[in-house]
């Protein structure tokens, strides 16, 4: 099992020493991974109906730009979004960017995306919002396209490329993730991804984990019934410092482990912690832990 750090976006700050100390400490303490979170555009909730729990008060470093500093300032630790909310964004804007992530980092790019819940970033960036679901199944095929042709052709519902391409190409096959639990989310995930982190938990625990390895059955069904090797389909879980004590998110990322989640992040966010460092403190005494239970070297 992997094992990755959540960047702490909304409580990290804006000082870059702060963002380079957390990103250093994850990979100096031999986490494999570290998570960013996305969102482009906050809302006031007095003035919008908001299902999620960010606002215009919610600080977020763009992810992709984020990941090129971070690419510079480490040089083992994988770079991974989850998720990236793909559908409000341009598609070769994206494959674009990804890619030059991806080449220079070394490699050290994995792309999670989802459809996102905020319908105000979808209007602010120009894009519809019922349609989210159904332009995403058009862009996965079309940022594969544009990450191994030089030249793409794609006449789709929502997307044209006539004779082009980005340049340079990853040079890789790049990793796409999803999130999402939506039956039409499990299907993309079957013919498209690599990757998948499921969304929503029960409040019993055990009911969580008896419910993620039922749909994970089904992705792994559908991914068989796609031509597509169903074991090559990796299961990403997250565990929170708000959950409980060190002891207890270790024995939930065992019971993870045995339905066979393959990557486990520690997201420290939302727990009341004050300063950069008090992150990089917990981290620290994640790390330590999975170390002494035996889960890693």
């Amino acid at each position: 099992m992997k094992f990755g750090a959540v960047f702490p976006q909304t409580e990290i700050g804006d000082d870059p020493a702060a963002v380079r100390d957390f990103a250093t400490a994850a990979e100096e303490l031999g986490y494999d991974y570290l998570v960013a979170y996305d969102h482009v555009i906050g809302a006031d909730p007095a003035a919008h109906t908001l299902v999620g729990p960010y606002t215009h008060e919610s600080m977020f470093h763009e992810p992709l730009v984020l990941f090129g500093y971070l690419a510079g300032v480490t040089t083992r630790i994988q770079l991974m979004t989850s998720i990236l909310i793909l559908p409000q964004r341009q598609t070769a804007l994206v494959a674009k960017q990804a890619a030059e992530v991806d080449l220079l980092s070394g490699g050290r790019l994995i792309l999670g995306v989802g459809v996102g819940w905020n319908q105000v970033e979808y209007e602010v960036l120009g894009q519809e919002f019922g349609r989210r679901g159904r332009r995403m199944e058009e862009q996965l095929t079309l940022l594969r396209q544009l990450w191994e042709q030089p030249l793409v052709n794609f006449e789709g519902r929502f997307e044209r490329v006539r004779d082009a391409g980005i340049n340079p190409l990853p040079g890789r096959r790049i990793p796409i993730w999803m999130g999402g639990m939506a039956s039409a989310v499990l299907q993309r995930i079957a013919r498209h991804a690599d990757g998948w982190v499921p969304r929503g938990r029960f409040p019993d625990f055990q009911q969580s984990v008896d419910d993620v390895a039922f749909r994970l059955g089904r992705i792994r069904d559908m991914t068989r019934e796609a031509g597509r090797d169903p074991d090559a389909i990796d299961l990403g879980i997250s565990v929170s410092l708000s959950d409980g004590d060190t002891p207890l998110r270790v024995e939930r990322i065992e019971a993870w482990r045995a339905i066979g989640a393959t990557h486990a992040a520690f997201n420290t966010m939302d727990a009341g912690l004050a300063s950069p460092q008090q992150h990089i403190d917990q981290i620290t005494t994640f790390a330590e832990a999975l170390q002494s239970a035996g889960l890693r070297d």
